[in-house]
């Protein structure tokens, strides 16, 4: 078998009703997770989120038992036809994930009914193995799972007054996310210069030296952060999901700005996150800042980089604003991701 996994080691397979033709869902499996959906019959996957393998249906029930695995042209992707166990496939309830259509006017039309309330399968706070994030720290409450239930599909409205220019807190502030984000910045500087490829995924993408991927990688980051905000793209909750996807979003920053050879004095993302974190931007001009970013980010030239960086980083601290979250959130939670996988003490 020669299947071509991408650099960290997945391969996406599109899981497809055997009787109905219908698209269930799309998730990815890396090699152990191939293997066991070949030895059992049952699918497995492969959170990218909590690192680790599940097999669907582990908490709902809602298995899926296979029928064949179709490989495509180029051998990057996989089919995986199935009798889908329980009626739903989807962690929200759908019997598939793909239970909205995209109108021209780019508002959702819900074109399918929900087969079973989440919050009832998997308890209040939780949602299906494949979308549960790391556990983050925070400041502030979560919203209880009614309210978690009602925002849902509705756009963040509103960001929390800043703390007062200039004053003490605010330097603290300032002063105690640079430490974080310097220390971060060191250990992927270090990962970049050390080829400890065969321990860690962002070593071996290091070493390949390719800011394409990386920038393709970003603007996916990009587009799930901006979804949180809009209520489209919903896991955990708005909090854990402005977490996860905002230190995804400072993930592949920190990793252009090392391929790149930055200094961290070169675009001090500390200064950009809390720039953004108070300002107030709409979300079509947050739209067209995210646009900016990538377009900088595109260019080999090290003042656009800067410019690029520095606009990633400002969309970072706009949403933690409007999830009510400290700007530390994502950078403790990636450095905490570091420690557990011993990369750093």
């Amino acid at each position: 078998m020669t299947l071509r996994f991408d650099r960290q080691g997945l391969i996406p397979a599109v899981i497809q009703d055997d009787e109905s033709n219908e698209v269930l869902m799309v998730a990815f499996m890396n090699e152990e997770a191939l293997r066991l959906t070949r030895q059992t019959g049952y699918t497995h996957f492969y959170s990218r989120s909590r690192q680790t393998i599940w097999r669907k249906g582990e908490q709902s029930g809602n298995a899926q038992q296979v029928r064949a695995i179709f490989v495509n042209c180029e051998e990057n992707s996989l089919l995986i036809r199935v009798v889908q166990q329980g009626g739903a496939a989807c962690h929200e309830g759908y019997r598939s994930c793909y239970y909205r259509r995209l109108l021209p006017d780019d508002r959702y039309e819900l074109v399918a009914a929900r087969l079973f309330d989440p919050a009832a399968v998997y308890g209040s706070g939780s949602t299906s193995p494949s979308q549960q994030p790391q556990p983050a720290s925070s400041n502030q409450a979560e919203p209880s799972a009614g309210a978690l239930a009602a925002e849902a599909h509705q756009p963040v409205q509103a960001a929390p007054p800043p703390p007062p220019g200039g004053s003490q807190a605010e330097a603290a502030l300032s002063q105690e996310l640079e430490r974080l984000l310097r220390q971060l910045y060191l250990a992927y500087q270090y990962l970049r210069d050390h080829d400890l490829s065969e321990q860690s995924h962002t070593s071996r993408l290091l070493q390949e030296h390719n800011p394409a991927y990386l920038l393709g990688r970003l603007a996916d980051e990009l587009q799930e952060l901006a979804g949180v905000l809009q209520g489209t793209h919903r896991h955990q909750g708005l909090q854990a999901d402005t977490i996860l996807e905002g230190s995804q979003v400072g993930y592949w920053l920190m990793l252009l700005a090392a391929t790149y050879r930055l200094q961290y004095d070169d675009f001090l993302p500390h200064q950009a996150l809390l720039a953004g974190y108070h300002s107030v931007l709409s979300e079509e001009q947050a739209i067209e800042q995210q646009q900016a970013c990538l377009s900088a980010l595109a260019s080999t030239e090290e003042a656009r980089l800067i410019e690029g960086l520095g606009l990633g980083f400002a969309l970072i601290g706009r949403a933690c604003a409007l999830a009510g979250l400290s700007p530390l959130e994502p950078a403790r939670d990636d450095l905490e991701q570091m420690r557990r996988k011993g990369l750093i003490s």
